[in-house]
Parts: C-alpha cells; structure tokens; sequence
C-alpha cells in the first residue's frame, strides 16, 4: 500500500480521565481522518493545519508524512490527490479505528469489529468505514496479523 509498518501496541482499557479519553482520540485513524487530518482535504487545508510535510512529488498524487508519525525514507504517511485531496491515511505504532483494530490485529478481530468485511480480488481485506460512506479501511495481513493498514478515500486514486 505505502504506508509505514510498525509493531504491535496494546490498547488501553480504561478511559476513566478526560486526559486518557482525549490521548485515545489522539491515536484514533478513523471515521474522518486523524486528528485535524480529514480525508478529502486538498494540500492547502492539509498543510494548514500544521501536522503534516511533503515527502514526494508526483503527477497525480503526492507523499507526506504526519509530522509526529515520521516514516522510513521509501514510505509515506498519508497521500494527497491532486483531484480528491486526502485520499489515505497509513496507520502508524499505536493507531486504532474507532472499533479497536490496530496493527497486531487478527482476522477474527476483523470480522468481529468489521462483520461486512471483504476480500476482494486484489488479495487483502477491505472493511466499510462505520459512520463514514466515502471512506474504506484496507487491511495487509501476515502470519494472520495486520502488519499495516489505511484509511481511504473508497474512490481514492493514489495506489492500487
């Protein structure tokens, strides 16, 4: 896909504390975006918020990085087209979608968050994201763990 992989982290069960609620938000990728990064954004209203830098140039789409969430010199963080504007976001160390998935994730805790999720020909699941119809979640699986994923645009233009 792009994006950068990255170990496994552990959830945090209690969100007792407004400061742990808003520190699981922080590392929440999904139904919109992350944090002031929303899918749909064009380069100038992502670049305004102050949380992203360019990595590569292209025709059709370019490369960036979270600020925060740097990834090796042959990835990217996110893609940005120059015709739908945020099209995806990677899942960096420490991201969950709103249901709990993260990297390290299983496929039997796909399906539970993610009952409609699908294989399609390309090989790797895709699950509709709950509360967003524009947007997808692309899974790559190894050894039957999620090693990396994104949050798409379902119309995005950048890959695959």
């Amino acid at each position: 896909m792009g994006g950068a992989t990255s170990a496994s982290a552990a959830e945090s069960t209690a969100e007792s504390t407004a400061g742990s609620a808003s520190a699981s938000a922080a590392v929440r990728l999904g139904p919109y975006g992350y944090g002031a990064v929303k899918l749909g954004m064009t380069a100038k209203q992502a670049q305004r918020t102050g949380k992203i830098v360019k990595k590569l140039g292209g025709e059709g789409c370019t490369g960036w990085d979270l600020k925060a969430h740097p990834t090796p010199k042959d990835r990217v963080g996110l893609f940005i087209s120059k015709k739908l504007g945020v099209a995806a976001i990677f899942a960096f160390k420490g991201a969950r979608t709103p249901e709990g998935v993260g990297i390290g994730s299983t496929m039997k805790q796909l399906k539970k968050a993610y009952p409609h999720i699908e294989t399609p020909a390309g090989g790797f699941p895709v699950a509709a994201v709950p509360g967003n119809r524009k947007a997808a979640y692309y899974f790559l699986l190894s050894h039957g763990k999620v090693y990396e994923m994104a949050l798409t645009l379902k119309n995005q233009d950048c890959f695959n």
